[in-house]
Order: C-alpha cells, then sequence, then structure tokens
C-alpha cells in the first residue's frame, strides 16, 4: 500500500494531495471552485463536507479526483450508528473515501473493543476506502500506536494524522504511523500544511497523501522554486 514513489524535489505534488474544503460556511460556489482546481491540477481527491458530496460528485464525473468526505467530524464523538448511517449515505451519494473520525474518548479509557468493532463495521458495511483520523496532536506515543494497531486490524486503507481542528501533520507523526503501518497501508498526513517544503517533508517522513486547502498555492510555489533553480 505505501507505494509512494522516491520523493525527489521535482516530483509533481499534486497526485499526493486531498484538496480540501471543510470550513462550516463554505457554500456551493466554494465547493464548485475546489473541483475546478482539483480538475485544473489533477489533484487526488477533494474533501467537502458529507451535503456537499452529490455535488462534487456530479461536478467531478469522469475526472481525475476522487471525491472524499469526513465522518463524525471533527470531534469523534457521535454515536456508532450515527456514523455509520452518515458513512453509508455519504457512499451512496457517491463518496468513494471516507475520513472517519475514531472515538477519542474510547481510545483514552481502553475501550479499544468498541472502538475496532466501530471502524470495523464501517470498512465492512460501506466497502469504500476508509481513513480513520487519530487526531495524534492530543495523544501520547503509547496511544497513537495503540490506536493506529486498532485501526490497522479493523480494515482501514489509511491512517489519518489530524482533523486540523486540534493542530496539524507532524513529521514525527508521520514517522510513527508508518513505523506502526509498515508498508500495508497508507498514511495521510493532514493540517497546517501550506508550503512545498512541509509537503516534501511529510513525504519523506512516509505520508502518501497531503490534505490541505491550500493546493493550489503549494503546486504555484513549487513550480517557482523549480523556474527559480
Amino acid at each position: 500500500m505505501n507505494d509512494t514513489p522516491e520523493i525527489t524535489r521535482d516530483i509533481d505534488l499534486a497526485p499526493f494531495i486531498d484538496h480540501t474544503l471543510l470550513a462550516p460556511a463554505a457554500s456551493e460556489d466554494h465547493i464548485r471552485q475546489l473541483c475546478d482546481q482539483a480538475d485544473t491540477y489533477r489533484f487526488a481527491a477533494v474533501c467537502v463536507y458529507p451535503t456537499y458530496v452529490p455535488l462534487a460528485v456530479e461536478l467531478l464525473h469522469s475526472k481525475q479526483p476522487k471525491v472524499c468526505t469526513v465522518i463524525g467530524f471533527p470531534s469523534g464523538a457521535t454515536t456508532s450508528k450515527t456514523k455509520l448511517y452518515e458513512a453509508q449515505e455519504a457512499a451512496e451519494n457517491g463518496a468513494v473515501e471516507l475520513d472517519v473520525v475514531i472515538n477519542l474518548g474510547w481510545l483514552k479509557m481502553g475501550e479499544t473493543n468498541r472502538l475496532h468493532k466501530e471502524i470495523a463495521t464501517i470498512v465492512e458495511l460501506t466497502g469504500q476506502s476508509v481513513k480513520a483520523i487519530l487526531e495524534t496532536t492530543i495523544l501520547t506515543p503509547a496511544e497513537k500506536r495503540l490506536a493506529a494497531e486498532v485501526c490497522l486490524d479493523a480494515g482501514v486503507r489509511f491512517l489519518k494524522t489530524s482533523t486540523g481542528w486540534q493542530g496539524g501533520a507532524t513529521v514525527e507523526d508521520v514517522k510513527l504511523l508508518r513505523q506502526v503501518a509498515g508498508d500495508r497501508i497508507g498514511i495521510k498526513a493532514s493540517g497546517g500544511i501550506r508550503t512545498p517544503d512541509q509537503a516534501f517533508a511529510l513525504l519523506d517522513a512516509g505520508a502518501n497523501r497531503l490534505g490541505t486547502s491550500r493546493g493550489p498555492e503549494i503546486i504555484q510555489l513549487q513550480a517557482e522554486a523549480n523556474q527559480d533553480s
């Protein structure tokens, strides 16, 4: 699953980027712009709230970027039935990637069986690619490892560092998650990624997806840097 090519500073960053818009006041016009940019730059995916999945699917029909949405976002504290319904509805509406926030309270209480069951059920009953959002910035190293192991066993396709609401991705956390996951699944670094240097550092650490709302700016900065070199 860790099919990241050798990272050099002239590699195109666009195929690694999930172009993200999770502002609470985002409008249809914002989503249209997001999808147009994703198509223009050939980003890996757009990541939008569930309410905008049908529009994003319509706009990106037969185009390269995938449609991703968030489940239980941003706290992860909704009930398992609510998360499952939200995930199934999103899949029925055309989302092919589901970024699911884990229940952090359960993790910290050691309720790993409940955590595993919730994520495994979503994986099994939606049939879509699930990225488990661990919110690494508020976990201890031991909790990060435990969360990663539980979600890996539950069948997720990616471990995702953060929602971005509690802080962003770090090189250290990506390295830790890659160490746990090995080559079995992907790692999505998300939150606070604004420059090509940050993007490359996270890819070097083992990420193969980057969640950011700054995708076009990052690509433009990279193009300018390549011209100057």
